[in-house]
């Protein structure tokens, strides 16, 4: 049996020097998703607690996105995964789409980089304020 091949597909991988339970509490509140991916509505369909999300995904894009919390050393490595076609009637470009899918994976991931590292560098032990 073949599978489509979505039109959007995209992957991304960030490392974090922080707890992956850290990372997990940046997407358990779904307010949070219109704030990281604001033209897409999602719907939990596995909640895996510390180790990630997975969404069905509606809005400008139909298919499936998921964060995987992976912990690594002394921290997580956010995996981020979007798999999605254009909606019913919707003509986009493939390639143009990606690149913007890209570039916002990596906003995201670098944003809670910088708020949740707080400035610590990978091996250093946080803070105890």
């Amino acid at each position: 049996m073949l599978h489509a091949v979505p039109a959007v597909d995209v992957i991304d991988e960030t490392f974090l020097a922080v707890p992956p339970a850290t990372v997990a509490a940046a997407f358990a509140d779904p307010r949070a998703w219109s704030r990281y991916w604001p033209d897409l509505d999602l719907a939990v369909y596995a909640d895996r607690g510390v180790q990630g999300l997975r969404w069905t995904v509606r809005g400008a894009l139909v298919g499936t996105m998921e964060v995987w919390l992976e912990p690594v050393l002394d921290g997580t490595v956010l995996h981020y995964f979007l798999r999605a076609d254009f909606p019913p009637g919707g003509a986009g470009k493939p390639l143009r789409e990606i690149s913007r899918r890209q570039r916002a994976a990596k906003a995201v991931a670098l944003d809670l980089k910088f708020v949740l590292e707080d400035g610590r560098p990978p091996g250093v032990a946080p803070r105890n304020d």
